[in-house]
């Protein structure tokens, strides 16, 4: 926005800003629009990529099921992958060195992630500002001025910062809450699914979630088969593919800083070329130019701070490895719990923030923790 946005008074007596148009605040504004309350989104450019298939637990589903229109959350469930039933873990060979059944009777599923960012956002036109990104803001006692990158403000009841790991309002509301980079690196890619890839497939892979163990390089596996194509709800078109992800710590692979699409596959394909042949005939069907490189960053646990109309949530407050599949799901869990807060608040909006933050330390950094021990 390039000009102050005049103050209009909502129906339900709240304005609230949202920094960062990603999966958790995306998710938010759905909530606090469903339960009446006024949301702006400002979300920057579309950015990196941040991956491709996600894993979905019964903390996410409820979270979705809370705050969506029950038209959209029947969408999420309709575009979802095809449910995996175990968890196993590989040799390099694909020998079979641990395998975990999971619980027929939990909520359990794969999402697109980019699909799923676009079902968030049906509906929400009016409410999403883009190429407007957070820089700062002033709060006091009755509000929020948000200030913006191209020099505009908004004026806000409460400003939620869920711009991710590089946060600007983490930054000013919390300085003293490090992220710390993990010394791990994760190349990312993505193989579509047909015929001839699918006849490389381990069977493990067919059941659920794969971790192939090679050294000290990992392979995350997971497929996402729509159990009805995207395109027949009027979403952009999406067909079935193989995400993975080539892990390890920074010094285990070669210098990968510079390194575009072509470079970063190289490396993972290299990594690998002593491997199972499936695994080598998967990754060298991947679409080059979908590689990309992830630095894995992880919040540390902080004591309490002051609460206020400012709030976070997600990889803006408890950044994660992926490690365990945690990060998307706690993300939207912050969402519905905030809604919640705020949908009760009434003219009691800090405390009702203070409470909201008090659980969010709770289940955030154990989170965190539980990720780091995985990874």
């Amino acid at each position: 926005m390039s000009s102050d946005v005049t103050r209009a008074p909502a129906s339900a007596g709240l304005r609230v800003a949202v920094a960062g148009g990603g999966l958790g605040g995306l998710c938010l504004a759905q909530g606090l629009r469903r339960a009446g309350i006024e949301v702006r989104v400002f979300e920057r450019s579309a950015g990196r990529p941040q991956g491709y298939r996600l894993h979905i637990d019964t903390r996410a589903g409820q979270a979705l099921e809370a705050c969506l229109p029950p038209g959209l959350f029947e969408l999420v469930l309709a575009t979802a992958g095809q449910p995996g039933h175990a968890f196993s873990v590989l040799s390099r060979r694909l020998r079979v060195r641990h395998r975990t059944q999971g619980d027929p009777a939990a909520f359990s599923t794969s999402v697109d992630r980019g699909t799923l960012r676009e079902i968030l956002s049906r509906g929400l036109d009016d409410a999403i500002s883009y190429d407007s990104e957070v820089t700062g803001f002033e709060a006091g006692a009755d509000g929020v001025t948000v200030r913006l990158a191209d020099g505009g403000t908004f004026r806000a009841d409460v400003l939620v910062g869920a711009d991710g790991v590089h946060s600007a309002v983490r930054r000013a509301l919390v300085p003293s809450a490090p992220v710390e980079d993990t010394g791990t690196r994760v190349i990312y890619g993505k193989t579509p699914l047909d015929d001839a890839v699918r006849a490389h497939l381990p069977p493990a892979l067919r059941d659920g979630f794969v971790a192939i163990v090679g050294g000290h390089v990992g392979l995350a596996t997971g497929l996402v088969e729509f159990r009805q194509p995207p395109a027949e709800f009027g979403l952009r078109p999406a067909a079935d593919y193989l995400m993975w992800g080539l892990s390890a710590r920074l010094d285990r692979f070669p210098p990968l800083d510079g390194l575009g699409p072509a470079g970063l596959h190289a490396v993972a394909r290299r990594k690998t070329r002593f491997w199972h042949r499936d695994v080598r005939a998967l990754l060298g069907a991947a679409t080059t130019d979908e590689t990309f490189l992830v630095r894995v960053r992880s919040s540390v646990r902080i004591p309490a701070w002051l609460p206020s109309r400012v709030t976070l949530l997600g990889d803006a407050i408890h950044a994660m490895s992926p490690a365990g599949g945690s990060g998307a799901n706690i993300a939207l869990m912050d969402a519905a719990n905030l809604t919640a807060a705020l949908s009760g608040a009434g003219p009691e909006v800090v405390p009702a923030i203070a409470a909201y933050e008090r659980s969010l330390r709770d289940y955030g950094f154990a989170a965190v923790e539980a990720a780091r021990r995985r990874g």
